[in-house]
């Protein structure tokens, strides 16, 4: 069982097909703001939640989330049962917030050298978890050949500035800073930043990412 959301303009040229976090779904302040930002840069957006998320709202408990592995059929499913349904001949690109977007990238080459998806945006990606930067997440993203944009705030505890750009990333990924951002792009009180701007700013990349896409795509 899945819960989705669909945000943006019905006729609008691209759609973002977008997973949550670990531990917020679709519904979340962040998701809520980065969606209704693409929809007024004409980017519509499909944001779905896995089961184990979905069934929280059934009140069936506040189950931890499995490991980012064991989600990805459920991803690959949602493509493809949205496939059905798509009028436009543009592809879909696939992301998420943290865990969806590391989802979305395990399963990025193989939809993408079948033709069924344009690209991959992943928004404040986790490189590692917090306080172990040794724990890397980031051997399939060293052979990247998908087209794919991390949006990533400077401070993200999950892989900030300084350890994200020490680290072999493919020549396929762009990388777009977040000033003084955290995980959710939030930036601190005296820094100079707003949250509404950082948000403003990852919408703006978001949109530049897609529009660089070639076509067909």
């Amino acid at each position: 069982m899945t819960f989705s959301v669909e945000t943006g303009p019905a006729d609008a040229r691209d759609r973002l097909i977008l997973a949550h976090g670990a531990g917020a779904g679709i519904v979340s302040p962040f998701f809520a703001s980065i969606t209704e930002l693409l929809a007024a840069r004409n980017i519509a957006t499909t944001g779905f939640e896995f089961a184990y998320m979905a069934a929280r709202r059934t009140g069936s408990g506040k189950r931890p989330p499995p490991k980012a592995e064991t989600l990805t059929s459920e991803y690959r499913g949602i493509v493809r049962s949205l496939a059905k349904h798509r009028k436009k001949k543009l592809k879909p690109l696939i992301g998420g917030k943290s865990l969806g977007g590391r989802v979305a990238s395990l399963i990025a080459d193989e939809l993408y050298a079948d033709e069924e998806i344009g690209g991959l945006v992943c928004l404040g990606y986790p490189f590692h978890p917090p306080h172990i930067p040794e724990k890397l997440r980031t051997a399939h993203l060293e052979t990247l050949k998908c087209p794919a944009l991390i949006v990533q705030g400077e401070r993200d505890p999950f892989g900030n500035r300084t350890e994200v750009e020490a680290l072999s990333l493919s020549k396929s990924i762009k990388l777009v800073w977040i000033s003084d951002g955290d995980h959710d792009f939030g930036p601190r009180g005296r820094s100079g930043f707003t949250r509404k701007g950082n948000l403003a700013e990852a919408a703006d990349a978001v949109a530049a990412f897609v529009s660089s896409l070639p076509e067909p795509r």
